[in-house]
């Protein structure tokens, strides 16, 4: 059984930067609550999930990545 992280980093990026143009970037939100990938897929490569009324997909790769598209 793998040991469930305590902590974990948030990447920066320009994309997750909501501050707009004037150059100081907005505090991040934290999640409070961390999924194992393996909890969501349940040993399916492909997983649907609802959002505000629309489909999302989330899929696994052969690589290990996750992709999730609408």
């Amino acid at each position: 059984m793998q040991a469930t992280p305590t902590a974990f980093n948030v990447l920066s990026h320009p994309s997750l930067d909501h501050a707009g143009s004037s150059g100081q970037a907005a505090p991040v939100a934290r999640p409070s609550h961390l999924l194992e990938s393996t909890e969501l897929l349940k040993g399916q490569k492909i997983v649907g999930i609802m959002h505000n009324g629309s489909l999302y997909r989330l899929q696994a790769t052969k690589l290990g990545k996750l992709i999730l598209t609408k």
